[in-house]
């Protein structure tokens, strides 16, 4: 009813969505609401799970959700991901875990200037080679030098694992069609977008705004997903690849999960949208804890909200913002 009212969220918080499971998958089951946990039930009982523990719920084939239970997962900041059987697609996103907007204006700030915009994708870009210099790089040397060392991954992991690769195939739709390192790839890169969309919309930003992509609800979200592409997706889709065909999106989604887990990704990714985003130094600082409304002005500092600022020499009268 009052959104200002609801419970403190400390800004040590906000970094908790890196604590959490990265992803959990649940198929053929009824998910419901118990209490603040969420019940997976099918014909071998019920589970119970406590929803500030997810990151991500991913809602496999044969699933079904309650009102109830999108209300605390909402509550609780997961992304909920429904998965088909020819890939994911992101329908919903958890309520901020913040309650300040600075993110998602910096965000905005920066991609709405044309040379900032291209600063962050630089940034990207070196976040994910950091042996290369993209200072001076143009957008198309970024896109180049980017497609070639994604190229180079694919072949360098081909020799690894001694999986043939015959180049990236994916038909829209027709998961079944590509190879079983395809299919793996695929897996791998829509794991890493649940989880980064989950981050994204913990941290209140702007799944829209990319820095790289361009054009759709999820570019932001598509941008941080493939800076940990080459580390993280793309050799785990060999690997599930080399150990046979059966099952590769099932096993490869287990993998991602146990590596995201591994390196603390869900923490790095929360530092590396602070980093890209917020000027230095202030990415610790950041309090996202209460509920602080400004007015903009003119010049200068913001004004104080629920001050009446009608004719007068002082602003005259307080009254509750009440939302």
């Amino acid at each position: 009813m009052n959104v200002s009212r609801r419970g403190a969220v400390s800004p040590r918080e906000l970094t908790r969505v890196a604590d959490r499971l990265s992803f959990l998958y649940l198929e053929r089951c009824t998910v419901h609401r118990d209490a603040n946990a969420i019940t997976a039930e099918d014909a071998d009982g019920i589970r119970h799970i406590p929803s500030a523990t997810i990151g991500v719920l991913l809602l496999g084939p044969g699933t079904r959700v309650t009102h109830q239970a999108m209300s605390v997962l909402g509550e609780s900041g997961a992304g909920v991901v429904w998965v088909g059987e020819y890939g994911v697609r992101c329908y919903a996103g958890g309520r901020s875990l913040t309650r300040s907007s600075a993110l998602v204006e910096a965000q905005a700030k920066a991609w709405a200037n044309r040379r900032t915009r291209l600063e962050v994708a630089r940034a990207m870009y070196g976040i994910r080679f950091p042996d290369e210099e993209p200072a001076r790089y143009t957008r198309r040397e970024i896109l180049g030098q980017e497609g070639d060392r994604v190229k180079a991954c694919y072949r360098n992991e081909s020799a690894r694992t001694g999986v043939p690769w015959y180049g990236r195939n994916y038909i829209p739709g027709d998961y079944s069609s590509g190879d079983p390192p395809n299919q793996g790839v695929t897996a791998a890169a829509q794991c890493l977008y649940g989880i980064a969309h989950a981050v994204v919309a913990a941290l209140g930003c702007s799944p829209g705004l990319g820095f790289v992509h361009s054009g759709h609800e999820m570019s932001f979200v598509m941008d941080i997903a493939d800076l940990y592409k080459t580390e993280v997706g793309i050799p785990a889709a060999f690997d599930v690849a080399a150990e046979g065909p059966e099952d590769i999106g099932v096993r490869t989604r287990r993998l991602v999960r146990d590596r995201v887990n591994e390196l603390g990704l869900l923490d790095r990714c929360v530092s590396d949208i602070k980093r890209l985003l917020l000027p230095e130094g202030t990415g610790d600082s950041m309090d996202g804890s209460v509920d602080q409304v400004n007015l903009h002005s003119d010049r200068g500092p913001e004004l104080e909200s629920g001050l009446n600022y009608g004719s007068g020499e002082e602003p005259d009268g307080y009254w509750e913002v009440i939302w």
